[in-house]
C-alpha cells in the first residue's frame, strides 16, 4: 500500500494524498491500536472533511469559531477521524506548531482522544487525532434528550479525566489549556477520554481559557499564565458541572459549599440515585480543587486516588452506563466495500468486471462530463484523451488506459465516493501513475 509503481501497473494512492508515514513505510501504529504521529498533506486532510464542507462540522458554533473542528475520513486509510483548523491567524511560527503537534504526538493513552497527526503547509495548521462518536460530557450533561447521564458515569468521566491529565503530567505535558466539559469525549465503547487538543501551548490568536472568566483560575485572571495547579482548578469546575448537571459559576457553587446547601447544587436527577455519603465527598473533592491559593489545592495524584475510592459499577461497561447500543463494528475504520478490496489487490480484471456489471459505460454522458469539466478547466484536449482511456480501459486494453490517464495531468482537489455508474474512481487511481 502507498509503494509507486511502473508505468503499467496501478499507483494506488495520488502522490500527493500520501502521508509520510505511508512513504516512509512506517508502521501503521506502535503497539497501542494508535497509528504512529503522521504529517499529512493539506490536499490529504482537503479530501478527507469534502473540501472543509460545513457538514463535515462537528466542533461547536460552526464556521463562526475561529477554530474548527471537522469529522474527516482519510483517504489512504478510509480511518475517521477529527480534524482541527486552525484560524489563519494562530500559530504564526510554524516551528513551533510543529515541534508542539509532534510532542503531543508522542503520547498514547486509552484515556486520551489521541494526536495522530498534522499538516503545516500554506500558512494552514491543522491537528488530527482520533474521533470519538459519541458526543461530549457537556452535551450528556447539559443537552440529555432521552435520560440523564447516570451517576456511575459520571464518577467514571471524573476519574478517566483525572488519570489523562496525570499521565500527561507524568509525561511532562502538565498544563492543559481551557478545561471543561467540552473536552471530554466518548468514543466507540463509551469510554470517555480527554482531549488531546488542549495540550497544545498557547496560539496567539487564541487563548489558554475561552470560557467565561467566571470559571478561569484566579491566577491566570491576575498573571495571565497556566500552572500545573491551574488544570486542577479547571477540573474542579468539571466536577461541579458532573454534580449540578449544570454549568455553574465556581465563586456561587462555593458559597453553596460553605452553606452546607449540598441539596440545592446537586442534581435533581441524581435524587435516590447516589448515596448521601458518595455525594459529599464528591462535593468535598471539587472544594479542594477550587480553592483561591494554588499551594491549597491537591496534586493529581491524590485526586486519582479519592475518584478511585468512588468508583460504583467499576464492572460494568461503560457503553451501558452510558446508555448507548454498543456495536461491535469498529467505526474508526470504514470497512472496504467489494470494490475497495479489489483495489487491494490491485487486480485490474476484477475491476473491469465490477464496473461493468453497474454499467459504468453510461459515464460518458453528461454528468461526468460537468465533473471532469470543472476539474480540468473545460480544458477539451483533455477530455479527448481521458475519453480515450475510458474506452481502452472498457476494453480492457489497461496499457493503454494507463498511459492516457497519466496524460491528463492534474491535481484532484475533491474525490468523492465512486457511484454505480462512474470512471471517475479509475481516472483517480491512474492520473498519477
Amino acid at each position: 500500500m502507498g509503494a509507486r509503481c511502473s508505468k503499467l501497473s496501478v499507483c494506488w494512492w495520488p502522490p500527493h494524498f500520501k502521508s509520510p508515514m505511508l512513504e516512509n513505510g512506517a508502521a501503521a501504529d506502535d503497539g497501542s491500536g494508535v497509528p504512529v504521529f503522521a504529517e499529512y498533506s493539506l490536499d490529504e486532510l482537503r479530501v478527507a472533511t469534502d473540501g472543509f464542507s460545513p457538514e463535515r462540522i462537528v466542533s461547536e458554533h460552526g464556521e463562526k469559531a475561529p477554530n474548527v473542528v471537522y469529522r474527516g475520513t482519510l483517504f489512504s486509510t478510509g480511518r475517521t477521524v477529527a480534524i482541527k483548523r486552525f484560524g489563519r491567524s494562530a500559530w504564526p511560527d510554524s516551528r513551533q506548531f510543529l515541534e508542539e503537534a509532534r510532542a503531543v504526538g508522542q503520547l498514547r493513552s486509552v484515556r486520551l482522544a489521541n494526536l495522530i497527526g498534522c499538516c503545516c503547509e500554506n500558512g494552514e495548521r491543522l491537528l488530527v487525532a482520533e474521533f470519538m462518536p459519541h458526543e461530549t460530557l457537556a452535551k450528556h450533561l447539559f443537552h440529555w434528550e432521552t435520560k440523564p447521564l447516570s451517576w456511575a458515569m459520571r464518577v467514571r468521566a471524573a476519574f478517566y479525566v483525572a488519570q489523562a491529565l496525570e499521565y500527561c503530567s507524568t509525561k511532562g505535558r502538565a498544563l492543559y489549556h481551557d478545561l471543561h466539559a467540552y473536552r471530554v469525549l466518548f468514543d466507540v465503547d463509551g469510554n470517555p477520554r480527554l482531549s488531546c487538543f488542549g495540550l497544545m501551548k498557547n496560539s496567539r490568536d487564541g487563548k489558554s481559557y475561552s470560557t467565561n472568566l467566571a470559571f478561569t483560575p484566579p491566577e491566570y485572571l491576575k498573571t495571565g499564565r497556566v500552572i500545573p495547579e491551574s488544570v486542577v482548578y479547571s477540573f474542579g469546575t468539571i466536577l461541579l458541572d458532573l454534580l449540578s448537571g449544570k454549568h455553574i459559576p465556581p465563586s456561587h457553587a462555593l458559597d453553596l459549599i460553605r452553606g452546607k446547601n449540598y441539596l440545592v447544587l446537586m442534581d435533581s436527577c441524581l435524587e435516590g440515585h447516589v448515596s448521601s455519603s458518595d455525594g459529599t465527598e464528591l462535593i468535598r473533592l471539587a472544594s479542594r480543587c477550587l480553592q483561591y491559593e494554588a499551594r491549597d489545592r491537591p496534586n493529581l495524584k491524590s485526586v486519582v486516588s479519592a475518584l478511585g475510592n468512588l468508583q460504583k459499577d467499576s464492572s460494568a461497561p461503560s457503553h451501558a452506563l452510558l446508555g448507548i447500543q454498543h456495536d461491535k463494528e469498529n467505526t474508526e475504520t470504514i470497512s472496504l466495500s467489494a470494490i475497495g478490496k479489489v483495489y487491494a489487490r490491485a487486480d485490474l480484471d476484477e475491476v473491469h468486471e465490477i464496473l461493468e456489471n453497474d454499467g459504468y459505460c453510461e459515464d460518458e454522458r453528461a454528468t461526468f462530463e460537468v465533473s471532469f469539466h470543472s476539474w480540468t478547466g473545460q480544458v477539451s484536449d483533455s477530455i479527448l484523451v481521458k475519453k480515450h482511456g475510458d474506452s481502452a480501459f472498457q476494453s480492457k486494453d489497461f496499457a493503454t488506459a494507463v498511459e492516457c490517464y497519466s496524460r491528463v495531468c492534474i491535481r484532484l482537489s475533491y474525490v468523492g465516493s465512486y457511484g454505480s455508474n462512474s470512471l471517475s474512481c479509475i481516472y483517480t487511481l491512474f492520473s498519477n501513475c
